[in-house]
């Protein structure tokens, strides 16, 4: 499997692959200021649910370093305060807050008095958090690939892949641990409008470890399935209510309508800290809507009238009814989601 790096955190420096440059130039920020990190979640040099989850730990680990403070207390305030900064970057990825309140409730818990000590620990927590990704990533590959091991071609939209968490991916995840395995898949990608996550990212990735991938518009997808070409789907998700309704990248509603009508299953693969059973039902979701430039410039050209009025909402929300099963690291839940759900978190150590 090829080495693609998308987060590190080394010498007090956070390390993130400007994903806003590729496929066509690999290039490396260097943070260490809570600000830049917000900007860089913001502004997608790094994007996906899980990935923006560990970059929030270490922008964390990030704020505590910056106090000049030798009182813990003094810490413990400025990253309540970095903490909700962090929060505001992107509003539809519950991993950003849930990752932001772990480390909150970690730096509240420790009870070194030693500020050199009380930020080791903290180092130590967001790369738990960032090593227990790597894990859960692995995990859902290998439960993926129970369900679709007969499956010869396969639809994703956007990016869940290495790019878009740690190693592996979510719903990618199932293509590489398939090549280990010997179990060969072909992938659709949809391009994914109007940043192309699935032309630029998902096909770069898939073709660098040596994946067989092909990208289509995404209004092609409907088409392809209507001519039996596309035997399953499978995506990420950024936040999935209790009653499994699912926010992802915009565009996936779609696909899973028009798998339903052509009785094609519909998987959603993701860790359980994308989960939000504070959240009933997908209603609930805030739905992040971006500028108008990605839609009506894209690489510097204007494909759109200037001053046009653009509604640019960057996540739609796939209704529960919509999806064949929900894919976890701690097992595959199938309707009725409420249930299977609660019983993945009651089953937590």
């Amino acid at each position: 499997m090829a080495k693609i790096t998308p987060i590190r955190f080394e010498e007090g420096k956070l390390i993130l692959l400007d994903q806003r440059l590729l496929p066509n130039t690999t290039e490396y920020i260097y943070i260490d200021k809570v600000k830049n990190v917000h900007d860089a979640i913001k502004n997608m040099v790094v994007r996906g649910a899980p990935a923006i989850g560990v970059t929030a730990a270490y922008g964390m680990v990030i704020s505590a370093n910056e106090c000049q403070s030798d009182c813990c207390e003094d810490i413990l305030k400025k990253m309540k305060i970095d903490g909700d900064l962090l929060k505001q970057a992107r509003p539809t990825a519950v991993n950003l807050e849930w990752a932001v309140d772990l480390m909150n409730i970690k730096a509240a818990a420790i009870k070194k008095k030693d500020p050199i000590l009380f930020k080791w620990d903290l180092l130590a927590e967001a790369t738990k958090i960032h090593q227990r990704d790597v894990i859960a990533n692995r995990a859902i590959g290998e439960y993926a690939l129970s369900i679709l091991k007969d499956k010869t071609n396969i639809l994703t939209h956007c990016n869940a892949g290495i790019l878009a968490t740690t190693e592996y991916g979510t719903a990618t995840s199932v293509f590489y641990i398939g090549k280990e395995k010997g179990i060969d898949f072909h992938v659709f990608a949809d391009e994914t409008r109007p940043r192309l996550q699935g032309s630029r990212l998902t096909a770069y990735e898939l073709m660098e470890n040596g994946v067989d991938v092909t990208v289509i518009s995404d209004s092609a997808a409907a088409y392809l399935m209507s001519k039996g070409e596309i035997d399953a789907v499978i995506t990420g998700a950024d936040r999935i209510a209790a009653n499994g309704d699912t926010a992802n990248k915009i565009g996936t509603l779609s696909v899973s309508v028009n798998a339903k009508y052509f009785d094609i299953p519909m998987y959603i693969a993701a860790p359980l800290s994308t989960i939000d059973l504070t959240l009933m039902s997908g209603n609930l979701i805030p739905i992040e809507e971006r500028g108008a430039e990605e839609v009506v410039n894209r690489f510097g050209i204007q494909t759109a009238p200037v001053g046009v009025k653009v509604r640019n909402p960057a996540f739609d929300i796939t209704p529960a009814s919509n999806i064949s099963a929900i894919i976890t690291e701690k097992g595959i839940v199938y309707p009725p989601y409420r249930e299977g759900i609660m019983k993945l978190f009651r089953n937590q150590p």
